[in-house]
């Protein structure tokens, strides 16, 4: 039966609106607005009945060293004294121009860091972008071709694009030196890997200080003295 109760439709009971006599008194202020308003009164009067006790059992013997930095004007707290009321706004121009020289230096730095890693390298052991074309008058020929006899090389080292020896000299006597042994072609094989991941983080930490560079210059520009105006599109475009 109760359930059946429940299914029943009831009437809708609305708040009344502000009368048309009233209505230079603004909105009628209906029950919601009534709750917050009790809700933020109450806040307030338990946070003023916390202070005022706190105040009343104030050690006067009381002391902290940020009382050291601390000061009141006419009587009132004014605050800590921070970083960014400690210097004025020349100030802070020239120690934002001197973060910009100095960003700009680390990514010089980073740059020749890498021309001379790479120079190093030269990027040994990669797979070749370029092709060796060779060309032949007859179809013939290209079936013949042998590319071992025409570079003279043996046909192990037709993959390489550097160090790639003759067979003149690979006969000749002490024409092969370097390492041979495994442990020193794996430890090489480890550095080389090495200096290219040391090249690619220095190439994202130097685009990563010129952003942070190009952007300290912008704030300085925007922040100096003269006329400020919003650019058009057609301004942007061009």
């Amino acid at each position: 039966m109760s359930s059946l109760a429940n299914a029943l439709k009831r009437k809708t009971h609305k708040e009344r609106a502000q009368p048309a006599a009233r209505k230079k008194y603004g909105l009628l202020e209906k029950h919601k607005d009534y709750v917050l308003r009790a809700k933020d009164f109450h806040k307030k009067e338990k946070t003023i009945k916390a202070l005022r006790r706190k105040a009343e059992e104030r050690n006067p013997d009381e002391f902290y060293f940020a009382m050291e930095k601390a000061k009141t004007k006419g009587g009132v707290h004014d605050g800590r004294e921070e970083l960014s009321n400690k210097y004025s706004q020349e100030e802070l121009a020239l120690m934002k121009s001197q973060d910009v020289k100095y960003l700009s230096l680390k990514e010089r730095v980073e740059a020749e860091k890498i021309r001379r890693i790479k120079e190093s390298l030269h990027f040994i052991g990669l797979e070749p972008r370029n092709k060796h074309t060779v060309f032949v008058d007859e179809a013939a020929e290209a079936r013949a071709f042998r590319p071992e006899d025409y570079f003279h090389t043996p046909a192990e080292l037709l993959g390489r694009s550097f160090n790639r020896p003759r067979k003149e000299q690979l006969e000749a006597e002490g024409a092969v030196l370097g390492a041979t042994s495994g442990k020193r072609l794996d430890k090489a094989e480890r550095l080389k890997v090495a200096a290219y991941k040391e090249v690619v983080q220095r190439a994202e930490r130097r685009s990563k200080v010129g952003a942070l560079a190009s952007q300290l210059a912008y704030e300085k520009e925007v922040a100096g003295r003269g006329r400020k105006r919003k650019l058009q599109p057609s301004e942007l475009q061009g």
